[in-house]
């Protein structure tokens, strides 16, 4: 007898197949059962009938409990009424254990109670969509990158220096000197692009952040692309074309999960590029003339944010921000001196920014200065200055973090349901 996944049961109509899984629920009228079998690709109703499995079987499904794992074997058939068109008719089970008293019920539970039986919580019909389309997003932009020439090079998860500000770093001991917490590949990155062209580091960062916001982890994933041979203008362009392909493979294949999640469609739909581009200049008035109180040379808050992207339907591309509130590495806009050739990308439906970059400072006395300005200790970068000593040249990228694109592509309230197991300020369990 083949064992077989759920996802795949249309391609072995009328033929006897196991299924192996986890009671998702059971209900039973008479002589005749249903069961709904879940096994991580789908869930797929299961019928026992009395007269045809015998009253032994018939007994052992009436012990079966909700997330008790167990085996069925059965004939797989045709019915459109049911989700997925299909079902199985079971001719044997086999019970590997029996679930007592499991805690999440399908009444309600506040927030916290889900996020402390967060290892179970990922069980649930709506938080499983979620992961399937983080998985969606993350191969996505893996086969982005991969098919337009860009090479995965790995940078270290353990740093000696800061790459955007030392107020956020987590501190460790590494064998009796200081180390921290990656917040970003980038400064390595750079040196590989150097070596590679085009190339992309993938992995966690680390954010020492004291904010419990909606939008905020400590932990997080997120895609580093960095581009020889590249400037402003272009670096937009490929995070254009990065959000263009996620979406469209999202819409393209997981068009259930978005359905179990309520997700309006239309929204994602009209996510084509080229998107709209804003200078910081321009934001600074949008926002006074939409009545805040806000001076040029602030950083944008949640708020704000919010507020410049709910004029779009489309991310909206903000650029030339204030040099003071940008990090030493980003390349000064030669025609004005006060704003940095940098962007972020604001998701629309106030999702705030889900892509951070810039074109780099490629010129080594510039770069000196700004080491200086910013107290920086020069020991710890000259490695990263040797970039600009030895065939240095023009180059940018930028960051786009997963769990941010998630929200806003799956529409959730917060943040902590897109990654398995969140880390904020004050939750480090499960």
């Amino acid at each position: 007898m083949k064992k077989i996944l759920i996802k795949n049961v249309k391609n072995y109509i009328n033929k006897d197949v196991r299924l192996d899984g986890w009671v998702y629920n059971k209900r039973s009228s008479g002589k005749i059962g249903f069961l709904m079998l879940r096994d991580g690709t789908g869930i797929l109703q299961g019928i026992f009938f009395k007269p045809e499995i015998g009253e032994k079987l018939f007994t052992e499904f009436k012990t079966l409990t909700q997330e008790s794992s167990i085996s069925v074997e059965g004939i797989i058939t045709s019915n459109e009424k049911v989700d997925g068109g299909c079902e199985i008719q079971v001719k044997n089970l086999i019970i590997h254990n029996i679930s007592k008293d499991y805690p999440i019920t399908p009444k309600e539970h506040g927030t916290d109670f889900l996020m402390n039986n967060r290892h179970l919580w990922l069980r649930s019909k709506r938080q499983h969509s979620i992961m399937k389309i983080r998985h969606e997003i993350i191969k996505a932009t893996r086969d982005f990158f991969d098919g337009n020439d860009f090479t995965l090079i790995d940078t270290p998860i353990f740093t000696p220096n800061a790459c955007e500000g030392t107020t956020t770093l987590f501190a460790t001991d590494y064998f009796g000197e200081n180390a921290y917490l990656s917040q970003s590949g980038q400064l390595y990155n750079e040196a590989n692009a150097m070596a590679f062209g085009r190339v992309y580091t993938f992995g966690p960062t680390f954010r020492a952040e004291k904010s419990k916001t909606r939008r905020h982890l400590t932990e997080f994933w997120m895609v580093e692309p960095e581009l020889a041979y590249c400037d402003l203008n272009e670096d937009m362009q490929w995070g254009e074309k990065l959000l263009e392909f996620i979406v469209e493979r999202v819409l393209s294949n997981r068009q259930l999960e978005l359905k179990i999640l309520g997700r309006d469609t239309s929204k994602l739909e009209k996510i084509k590029a080229p998107f709209p581009k804003i200078s910081y200049s321009e934001c600074v008035e949008m926002l006074n003339d939409g009545g805040f109180n806000f001076e040029w040379g602030g950083d944008f808050g949640s708020p704000e944010e919010t507020f410049i992207s709910e004029q779009y339907d489309k991310p909206v591309i903000v650029h030339r921000f204030p040099t003071q509130i940008k990090a030493f590495y980003m390349k000064r806009d030669p025609e004005n001196e006060k704003v940095v050739l940098g962007m972020d990308f604001l998701a629309p439906e106030g999702y705030g920014e889900i892509i951070g970059g810039s074109e780099r400072e490629s010129d080594l006395e510039v770069l000196l200065e700004r080491v200086k300005h910013e107290k920086l200790p020069r020991d710890e970068f000259e490695w990263y200055l040797d970039l600009r000593k030895y065939g240095s040249v023009q180059h940018a990228g930028f960051g786009m973090g997963i769990e941010r694109v998630v929200a806003w592509i799956c529409k959730l309230p917060h943040v902590r349901e897109t990654i398995p197991y969140p880390r904020m300020l004050q939750r480090l369990r499960p």
